[in-house]
């Protein structure tokens, strides 16, 4: 692809027998077309259910998704972070964000506005919250650098997978639905996937979490 053809921005996400899961999110976030051309790019890790075939059916319908796989048989610890970053390499827009296809966006151009704010601030991170109803609200947030954003990322990105439970007050516990950096940042973005994290890091991670929201506020 030319680089005047280069997409605003590139959504990556991992799949891992999501069928119903991506026949009922994955065209809210095709869907997300703004004033800037963005590409959907799906990671199909190792699925023994129908998901290939729901890719491929909506690959047929939407000429911006993209898709591709890890097989069963590579060996990797942080297999997660792995199929991030095979998604990366093929994502091609100036901004890259890393979503989940269980949040999907509520609101038309919610994606594009959560990085356009950050951009027009010259801001390296962009994050969005949903809110507790679906479709009630969204909440956009940016942080100059990702060291800002750190506490957050290594929060809702640990090896438990338990940083995006929950729906109440979800902002000021950093439980981000979409995190987005620009292309140059993305690598450094996803070395806060799956980190492990003791119990007392974690308790101070919480506080700090809750501090540096009340000041981004």
């Amino acid at each position: 692809m030319a680089e005047t053809n280069r997409p605003f921005l590139s959504v990556i996400m991992t799949a891992h027998d999501e069928a119903e899961a991506l026949e009922r999110n994955l065209p809210l976030f095709l869907a997300q077309q703004g004033q800037h051309t963005c590409e959907v790019i799906v990671v199909d890790d190792a699925s023994s259910d129908d998901t290939p075939d729901v890719l491929k059916r909506l690959k047929a319908q939407y000429p911006q998704l993209y898709t591709t796989f890890i097989p069963k048989s590579v060996p990797n610890p942080c297999r997660q972070r792995l199929a991030l970053t095979i998604g990366a390499k093929a994502a091609k827009g100036e901004w890259i964000a890393v979503a989940s296809i269980l949040r999907p966006p509520h609101t038309e151009g919610a994606l594009e506005g959560m990085v356009q704010l950050a951009n027009n601030q010259g801001e390296q991170v962009a994050m969005l919250y949903s809110g507790r109803k679906e479709g009630t609200m969204t909440v956009f947030q940016s942080w100059a650098t990702l060291d800002d954003a750190a506490p957050l990322l290594r929060k809702a990105e640990r090896r438990s997978g338990k940083g995006h439970r929950g729906r109440w007050f979800k902002r000021w516990r950093g439980l981000y639905d979409t995190v987005a950096v620009r292309r140059d940042d993305i690598h450094n973005l996803l070395k806060f996937y799956e980190q492990k994290i003791s119990g007392r890091r974690l308790t101070g991670l919480r506080l700090h979490v809750l501090w540096k929201t009340l000041q981004n506020n």
